[in-house]
């Protein structure tokens, strides 16, 4: 009987240690000023202009959902959550895409820093039939390769 709940025990930590979402996080400063940085970042289909893997962006009738083609093929599908002018900072969810995430959630916000600006991208996603460090690195790829193009970088 101690072993049955021992063994119990260690499939529910095995378990729950997977069900911890994933991070990323990048930050990375401009010479470029808060409001010309936010310009850029703040226009919801705009990422088509400064992201590399981005081709078009086809933004829905009520501005809340964007479809993203990526160069090579695929499509994303992102709802806006919440968009924040005053706070420059926007935050999305992905509904559907071939990326290896799932329950996907981000903000990109803009912020002063005494450089200029401040580009923070953030989000939080489980894995999807990837392991954590290929999911995590997917999505690290994504938001350095974007930040750095808007900063110049």
């Amino acid at each position: 009987m101690r072993y049955t709940a021992l063994a119990a025990i260690a499939v529910l930590g095995i378990s729950t240690a997977s069900a911890f979402a994933l991070d990323s996080n990048v930050t990375m400063t401009s010479s470029m000023s808060t409001d010309a940085l936010w310009k850029k970042v703040g226009d919801f289909c705009g990422i088509a202009a400064w992201h590399p893997a981005i081709e078009k962006c086809v933004l829905s009738a009520d501005g809340k959902q964007r479809t993203l083609s990526l160069k090579g093929g695929g499509t994303i599908v992102e709802a806006l959550e919440n968009w924040d002018n005053a706070n420059r900072s926007y935050t999305y969810t992905i509904l559907s895409s071939p990326l290896p995430v799932a329950n996907y959630h981000s903000t990109i916000s803009v912020a002063g820093d005494p450089k200029g600006s401040a580009l923070k991208w953030m989000g939080t996603y489980d894995a999807k039939d990837a392991s954590d460090a290929d999911a995590k690195k997917v999505i690290d790829g994504i938001y350095e390769s974007g930040a750095k193009v808007l900063t110049g970088i």
